[in-house]
């Protein structure tokens, strides 16, 4: 192995048509999109008329989405990545369910239009989403939210939006079949601490230790949730305008019912302050800046609203960052096999994923035992 990237295969997203998808794989690529497929499931589904253009929006590193153009009408198309891939995290059938679940009980999500479940149409599963003219803060502060009160106030909607998830009553009929809350914290750290060996190449002996020290001091849930699973600022879409207001929760494919702790340990681990260290998952570097609620101030909001007690939640913080040093070397294998070769977040996950498990053991570290 060199290190680098086999750029040998053909790397084309989107073409236009069957054949074009056939000489595509016959050279050893694989498109991700097929306009007249797709068109031809649009208009089965009656969405839109006409010919159909697409770009790939949003920074997701595994699941892929594209906005859809036809005439006057856009939507949305979210698929899982290139096979092969583990069904369990790239569900798109679940994915959508579990959006329209979640939209009935008030939560706000893009509605769901159409869903594929033959994977033969595009190689997986895919569904169709409404698209919302709305604001994602990423790396850029949006104008209209720009002001020190809407800055406050952005904060404060990703704390209340998270309380609000978490009142989703999850022991009714319709939400059958979405998670097992029973062991739902030991199942986590025993699957990663599998994953690890099953995607690693190289050596990092904290791994082992911190999921050691997790599974050891695993704590008591206080109770079951929805839980989204990768609940942080860069997956909720804000209104164009002030003041700042949640529209919509974005990519829920890591979604289930157990421990509503596991989200907000991930929202503050993945949260960019002043005071804390810098990691390869903070996507949302703004609120560093003036005028962001720290991660302390979000936690306490979060407590307020939820009745929550968050005295351990260091514990939560240090699974998140290990799960995200474990899934991100995963990503990095398959950049190093020439799997991902239009990719520039895995070559930074050379250092990236080292630098997660230091985060990690800071996290336990304020645990205290």
């Amino acid at each position: 192995m060199t290190g680098q990237p086999d750029t040998a295969a053909p790397v084309v997203e989107v073409v236009d048509t069957r054949a074009d998808a056939a000489a595509l794989v016959a050279a050893g690529g694989a498109p991700l999109l097929v306009l007249d497929v797709l068109a031809e499931f649009l208009d089965a589904h009656g969405i839109g008329a006409g010919p159909v253009s697409a770009r790939r929006i949003g920074e997701g590193q595994s699941n892929v989405t594209y906005a859809v153009t036809r005439g006057d009408e856009t939507v949305v198309v979210r698929r899982g990545p290139r096979p092969p891939l583990p069904r369990s995290t790239h569900d798109m059938v679940r994915e959508a369910r579990v959006q329209t679940f979640a939209a009935s009980h008030g939560v706000p999500v893009p509605r769901i239009l159409a869903v594929c479940a033959d994977d033969t149409l595009l190689g997986v599963p895919f569904y169709v989403m409404e698209h919302i003219d709305a604001l994602v803060i990423t790396d850029e502060i949006p104008a209209e939210l720009s002001a020190p009160e809407q800055r406050r106030r952005t904060g404060e909607q990703l704390a209340d939006l998270l309380v609000r998830l978490h009142e989703v009553p999850v022991d009714g009929v319709d939400a059958a079949g979405l998670g097992r809350p029973e062991g739902y914290l030991e199942r986590q750290v025993e699957r990663f601490r599998q994953l690890w060996s099953a995607n690693s190449e190289r050596e990092l002996p904290e791994v082992d230790a911190l999921g050691a020290w997790l599974a050891d001091h695993r704590p008591v849930s206080q109770r079951t949730a929805l839980i989204h699973g990768d609940y942080r600022l860069g997956n909720v879409m804000f209104d164009t305008g002030a003041p700042a207001r949640a529209r919509a929760l974005l990519d829920w494919e890591m979604s289930t019912v157990g421990d509503p702790l596991a989200d907000v340990g991930y929202m503050t681990a993945m949260y960019a302050d002043r005071s804390s260290p810098t990691t390869i998952m903070q996507l949302t570097s703004v609120t560093r800046e003036p005028g962001y609620p720290t991660r302390d101030q979000i936690v306490d909001r979060y407590a307020l609203g939820s009745g929550a007690d968050v005295s351990g939640l260091a514990w939560y913080e240090a699974l998140a960052l290990w799960k995200s040093a474990v899934f991100c070397e995963a990503i990095y294998t398959r950049w190093l096999h020439g799997e991902r070769p239009d990719d520039d977040f895995g070559p930074r996950l050379r250092e990236g994923v080292p630098e997660l498990l230091e985060a990690a053991r800071s996290a336990a570290a304020r645990r205290g035992e």
